[in-house]
């Protein structure tokens, strides 16, 4: 927590803010880049959304109140950022559910990035048909391996919500696998 503390000092100094950025993207770009990924599915997709949150983060770092972790405060940007570009796009074309399932899975299984398995392939199937909200919680606490409290923080929503919402999706995620084999 202490070397979190002096980096945020030194971000908000702006004698030494440019250099305090460099370690920041180093310690936390791939992190953030998969969250993002997660969400917005492909490389490219995700590239321009991780640019724009380390964007705003550089931009509002003075602004950053620390009333929660650096982590977790970056998350929700990269987050909100995420959901704001998915919005911006969902604007341009409307598909239904079915179309956006097959999509996902297109979009994932044909960029060059992605080298996935079998059951890989099945996991993201089961994930792609799990509600939004289920979808988010399981791929923060399961793949980032983000807390509850920390997941609270970003996504604002109760702990017991997103308990619930994480608990339904691995049972759902559960039974898909069971049926399988």
């Amino acid at each position: 927590m202490n070397q979190e503390i002096q980096l945020i000092k030194r971000l908000k100094n702006p004698k030494l803010k440019n250099e305090a950025f460099k370690d920041l993207l180093d310690m936390y770009q791939e992190r953030l880049y998969w969250h993002i990924r997660k969400i917005v599915i492909t490389h490219d997709n995700a590239n321009d959304v991780l640019q724009n949150t380390f964007i705003r983060i550089f931009n509002g770092i003075n602004n950053f109140q620390e009333k929660s972790t650096l982590n977790t405060w970056m998350y929700r940007i990269a987050y909100n950022e995420s959901i704001r570009f998915l919005e911006k796009n969902d604007k341009k074309k409307v598909v239904t559910i079915e179309q956006d399932d097959n999509l996902y899975l297109k979009n994932l299984t044909q960029d060059s990035f992605f080298n996935g398995d079998e059951l890989q392939m099945k996991l993201n199937d089961i994930i792609s048909k799990l509600s939004t909200k289920q979808q988010r919680v399981f791929q923060m606490k399961y793949f980032d391996d983000l807390s509850f409290n920390e997941i609270s923080n970003i996504l604002n929503i109760s702990e017991n919500t997103l308990k619930s919402a994480y608990y339904s999706a691995v049972k759902i995620i559960e039974e898909k696998i069971l049926e399988e084999v």
